[in-house]
């Protein structure tokens, strides 16, 4: 699922418009997605649960999520968003670049604090739940920037200025010790991403384990367990899925033919891309429409 499609779903114009680079909106499992399969971006996103339960994975690190709970993702940080079964989850998606909290050179703030921060010198956690003993001045951050952004009074671009500040002072002012649990190696990260930017920008095309093996300058047997072995699946199931995953959300927002979705998404066989549209789902394209209305 491309980025930008994710974050225009509810949002028409441009999500972090240039003028001031932040941007929130609201988003519900499975309701408008059931999953938001595995990516990276460059800006910097936080994750507020507002009702329900869900799954979210940030750098391979899947956790079950609540209302009230706050995940903090860096920029380039993997990540993926998913239903807990057959629980429902609303959540709020707050966006914003970095640039945002960067005066220029010399930003003493920026480059003894923010810049370490972000890409992950300083370490914090990207969980944060009502545990943490911060947790109640992080959310009044948030809420109070969600009350400036609905009612957009004079000058509120400062106060979501400072308020993003305090919540950054927060985490930096907290920050806990760096886990001594087993770190993703930061080579064998960046294949990762590259592979995931690919298939993200290129799953309506005809893709191989070939190109990717060439991708990533692996030989295919060795980017065949590369591959498993991070993401857990074999890269032709991973990006199968990941096709399913779009073409799922193109029957319930689309009026486009079964047919025409299946080749949107990347399928070139339709019998094929019938039979494991419902092995996932348990049910035929053709149902899975039925039981979603289109919107005109």
């Amino acid at each position: 699922m491309n980025l930008n499609e994710y974050q225009n779903y509810h949002e028409t114009k441009a999500h972090t418009p240039a003028e001031f680079p932040y941007n929130t909106y609201l988003c519900s499992i499975p309701l408008d997605f059931q999953i938001v399969p595995l990516h990276w971006h460059s800006e910097i996103e936080i994750v507020v649960i507002k009702k329900g339960h869900g799954l979210i994975s940030v750098d391979f690190d899947k956790r079950p999520v609540a209302a009230g709970d706050i995940v903090l993702i860096r920029p380039g940080q993997l990540h993926s968003i998913e239903q807990d079964g057959t629980k429902e989850m609303e959540y709020e998606n707050i966006i914003l670049k970095p640039e945002l909290l960067i005066s220029g050179d010399n930003d003493l703030c920026a480059e003894k604090f923010i810049l370490p921060l972000l890409k992950g010198d300083i370490s914090c956690a990207s969980f944060l739940t009502p545990a943490f003993p911060f947790y109640p001045e992080a959310m009044e951050c948030i809420s109070r920037i969600d009350r400036f952004c609905e009612k957009r009074p004079e000058g509120y671009q400062l106060a979501v200025k400072g308020l993003l500040f305090q919540f950054v002072f927060l985490l930096v002012s907290c920050r806990q010790k760096k886990s001594a649990g087993p770190a993703l190696h930061a080579k064998s990260l960046e294949k990762i991403k590259i592979v995931l930017k690919y298939v993200e920008e290129n799953y309506a095309g005809h893709i191989t384990i070939d190109d990717m093996a060439a991708l990533t300058f692996y030989s295919k047997s060795h980017f065949m367990k590369f591959f498993k072995a991070y993401m857990g699946t074999g890269f032709i199931e991973y990006l199968n899925d990941y096709r399913l995953t779009i073409a799922e959300r193109l029957l319930r927002t689309s009026g486009s033919s079964v047919l025409d979705i299946a080749e949107k998404s990347g399928f070139d066989n339709l019998s094929y891309f019938n039979r494991i549209f419902k092995r996932k789902y348990g049910q035929t394209p053709g149902q899975r429409r039925k039981c979603h209305s289109a919107p005109e």
